[in-house]
Order: C-alpha cells, then structure tokens, then sequence
C-alpha cells in the first residue's frame, strides 16, 4: 500500500503512542504496520485454554524467519504443565505471568543438533565451538520468536519475553531435559490478556537517537535521550509507576554485575551446557 495523503489518522495515533513528543509526521501504512506498532507487552493473562492448533501455528510462522545460512540453529520447547511453569516463574525471579498465562516457550540456542549430524557422520564440529555459532544461533532465535509474536497478536494473543531465565541457565536446561551444547536464551509467555489489567504502548527512544544515515552520530543524541526521558517519566506515572524514567533504568542495569541478578556468570554457565565460547 502506498503512502496515502493525508497520512490516516489512525497513523498519527499510533505514532503519538509510540514516540509521544517525538513521533515523525509520515509513514507508509497499512494493517501489518498497525500491528507492529500497537505491539505492547502483556503480563496480565486469563488462564482460558489456547486452541490445540496454536502451537504448531506459531512454529510455523517462527520457522518462516530468516535464518543465518539456513543452518537453523535454533530449537523451541513448549512448557503447558504447571508444575514447570510455577518453576520457571521461580527460576526468573518469581515472574507469576509465567505461572498464570497457559503456555511459555523457551526459545534454544540450540549447537546440540550440529554436533549428532557431525557425529552420525564421523565428521570434524570445531566450527560450533565458537563464539560465532552460539551468536548466530542465539540471533536464530530471537528471529524466529518475534515472527512468532506477531502471529500470536495476530491471533488477539497477549506475549511478554522472559529474559530472566538466563538467571539460571544450567538449571532451565535440567528442567526442560536439555542436552549438552544447547541453553534457553528466553522465554516467550502466551496467552489470552486479562482485560482487568490492560497493557499499554510503551514509548520508544526518538528515531532521531536510533536512525543514522551513512555515519553514526553519538554526540548529538544527549537533547533527544533528555526529551525521551521526560516522556518516560510521563508514561511511568501514568502506569502507577516509580517515574524514574528511562536512563536511571540505564544507569541502574549497569551499574554493577549484580544488578545482572546472576547473568553475569552466563559465560560459565555456558561452559558448563556444553556450549564453548572460543
């Protein structure tokens, strides 16, 4: 669909919602990009049932993603038993989404299906050993899970990424019967929203921060980053929220290893899946 003039209103709402002060006056438009930008984190969730279709819907549309040299390095398993998903929700710091909604699926960065193929074949892996691969699969992944986003919202499903299990990587593995060489890189939560809890669009930095043409422009973001903050702070209290806004999130995720709540010794854990970081 070509750019219509006047650009719909439905654009400029949506704009507005994403960047608030800082939304651009035009863009292309049409019920894909609405979609997309109406996408908003849910962690409220009804406990109805999903449809027994969904699950091999969403692996269909995860594995229509683009993949690194079609070596599809990427595996997902699906958690339905509640038993485990009241231990994963522990496992990433006591996440009750996790628990409440009726499925998660745990995206793999998955080098366990490289080494059987070189096995069965008395060939060489050394390649997989590498900081490359677990790169490329880990991207794999996170590819694959975003189609799967946007079919579950196409669906009127509610999604939230669980990062958080990256805290304890060795043990989500033993829960979920990993084998060596394989590690969930995160999580994605589904189901249908409680609409008792609305979720809202949440603001994102200015294009004026993210988007450089030709050349990377550092020093010229500091106005924008402030203006951002402010609408940050706005959209935190709009939400019941501390308004601390956006860079004291910043400032406080690197302020120390152990606000990594113990991802910080990801890279041994790693080593000790099986996955070499060389």
């Amino acid at each position: 669909m070509a750019l219509e003039d006047p650009v719909p209103l439905a654009a400029h709402d949506a704009l507005e919602r994403r960047y608030r002060s800082a939304a651009p006056e035009r863009i292309l438009w049409n019920d894909t990009i609405s979609r997309l930008l109406d996408h908003r984190t849910v962690r409220g969730f009804r406990p109805d049932p999903l449809p027994v279709e969904l699950i091999p819907t969403l692996v269909a549309a995860a594995q229509s993603a683009a993949t690194s040299s079609n070596l599809q390095l990427w595996s997902v398993v699906a958690v339905e038993d509640e038993e485990k998903r009241k231990e994963l929700a522990r496992l990433a710091g006591g996440q009750k989404h996790i628990e409440h909604a009726p499925l998660i699926l745990l995206f793999v960065a998955d080098l366990a299906r490289t080494g059987l193929i070189a096995d069965e074949a008395g060939a060489p892996s050394d390649g997989f050993d590498y900081l490359e691969s677990f790169t490329v699969a880990t991207v794999d992944a996170a590819l694959a899970a975003q189609n799967a986003v946007i079919a579950a919202e196409s669906l009127g499903l509610g999604t939230v990424y669980i990062g958080a299990l990256r805290n304890h990587p060795e043990e989500v593995a033993k829960l979920v019967g990993l084998p060596p060489r394989a590690a969930v890189v995160f999580g994605l939560v589904l189901g249908w929203s409680d609409a008792t809890r609305p979720a809202a669009v949440k603001p994102r930095l200015p294009q004026s921060v993210v988007l450089h043409r030709e050349t990377y422009d550092l020093g010229g973001q500091s106005t924008a980053i402030a203006a951002y903050d402010r609408d940050a702070r706005a959209f935190q209290e709009e939400q019941g929220q501390d308004p601390v806004g956006w860079r004291a999130l910043v400032l406080a995720r690197g302020a120390s290893a152990a606000a990594l709540h113990g991802r910080e010794k990801l890279k041994g854990a790693l080593h000790a899946l099986g996955v070499d970081l060389k």
